[in-house]
């Protein structure tokens, strides 16, 4: 019983202090890592980091797309997907974004779905982000002759 009292008057002392802290800040206490009103939600522009060229092609037939921005800090689980918010069919428009292919809300049996499929859910998966960078190991890979750039 001692224990929770002593609890609880800690708690009542602290807590004035505690509040003080949270409306000395502007944003409600919270700090944006943006940097940035966290009531403003950023254009797709924002993301765009890392690879400042153009979007880089594919290197054979039916290669997924590689992602133009950086992922860093997406959830993508199976309680959420963060690249949902922006490359759904209903979001797409509103963000500039580029949809999401129509084969993703199909199942393995060809049937479509309303959402996406569960075996296409997982983006990251299939598609990285673009980077300008040297291949880990020199190789002798040729792209597809049909997709070569001129």
């Amino acid at each position: 019983m001692n224990k929770m009292i002593s609890a609880l008057l800690a708690l009542a002392i602290c807590l004035p202090a505690f509040a003080e802290t949270i409306n000395s800040n502007e944003v409600g206490g919270l700090e944006s890592l943006r940097k940035e009103d966290v009531s403003v939600e950023p254009q797709a522009e924002y993301m765009k980091q890392d690879y400042q060229g153009p979007t880089m092609g594919r290197d054979f037939v039916d290669m997924p797309p590689l992602v133009p921005h950086s992922v860093d800090r997406y959830q993508v689980d199976k309680d959420a997907n963060s690249c949902l918010r922006c490359h759904s069919m209903k979001n797409a428009d509103k963000w500039g974004a580029t949809k999401i292919a129509v084969s993703h809300y199909q199942n393995r049996d060809g049937e479509q779905l309303a959402d996406v499929a569960p075996n296409r859910y997982f983006c990251l998966t299939c598609h990285v982000p673009q980077k300008e960078a040297q291949p880990l190991k020199k190789n002798t890979f040729e792209p597809v002759e049909s997709l070569k750039a001129d």
